[in-house]
């Protein structure tokens, strides 16, 4: 996507089937697109340390999965955008269609009883990755790996939704929120793919700092890790209070949410 006049680095030439609007080598001789790498770190460590959270809640390992899912996307981005090389793309990309399939297993399957799995969504889900998989390593189109994590995004929205609308209504804020966070990365992200010479062109006129600001893929990696941890707080709200227990947001430093169980009251 981005010009192709880029310097040369560590990782040598970009053997990637995308190479994004950041100039490579630009802020560091040792990582290749400085600012889209070091964004990842949003979807690294906060979904760590939830995941941490989750299993000491005795929360069901489902969301646990999905925090470790969000760091295993922004791990693979990490080595992508350092490297630009092909196989660290499908690091990145792969766990994206893997992740979210996890996301969508646990709001489809919200209304279930404990500790228990769904077969049928499961296979499904399973097929669906291994097709894509498959598919995608043979075609390398990053168009066609864009419309299918687009499709489960889709299915996430719907889902979303009808719970909000028809059975939590009290919800609405968190999934609004989660859902208007992810839109506007998306915003972005389409920005940086259709404006890019616009972009390298203004930034070449600002201090690095200031021009750093306009490095809008690694607002999408912020954005979208951001919003994709807020939907999975809102799923495990979901799941929660149908379980009958007591989830409350709480704020770890007074910044960052988190999802806490409350205590049981004894009659």
């Amino acid at each position: 996507m981005a010009p192709s006049a880029d310097r040369l680095g560590y990782w040598g030439r970009p053997t990637s089937t995308l190479d994004w609007c950041e100039e490579n080598y630009i802020v560091s001789f040792y990582i290749a697109e400085f600012w889209n790498t070091v964004s990842n770190l949003i979807m690294i460590l906060p979904p760590i340390y939830a995941a941490i959270q989750t299993y000491k809640d005795g929360i069901e390992f489902r969301y646990i999965y999905s925090f470790l899912g969000l760091s295993a996307v922004g791990i693979g981005s990490w080595c992508f955008h350092m490297t630009l090389q092909y196989e660290m793309q499908l690091l990145d990309e792969l766990p994206m269609i893997y992740g979210t399939c996890v996301f969508v297993y646990c709001l489809y399957e919200c209304f279930k009883q404990e500790n228990t799995l769904g077969l049928f969504p499961v296979i499904l889900l399973l097929i669906f990755s291994v097709s894509v998989s498959v598919v995608y390593l043979q075609w390398k189109e990053p168009v066609f790996h864009q419309v299918m994590y687009g499709a489960l995004v889709a299915c996430l929205v719907m889902r979303s939704m009808f719970i909000v609308i028809w059975v939590y209504p009290w919800l609405r804020r968190m999934c609004y929120i989660s859902l208007s966070v992810f839109l506007l990365g998306f915003m972005l992200w389409n920005i940086d793919n259709l404006a890019c010479d616009s972009l390298r062109a203004t930034r070449q006129r600002l201090p690095p700092v200031v021009g750093a600001v306009t490095q809008f893929h690694a607002w999408w990696h912020i954005l979208t890790g951001l919003g994709s941890y807020l939907h999975i707080l809102f799923s495990l709200q979901i799941r929660s209070i149908y379980l009958n227990r007591r989830p409350k947001i709480k704020f770890l430093c007074g910044v960052w949410p988190m999802l806490h169980m409350e205590a049981q009251k004894t009659s």
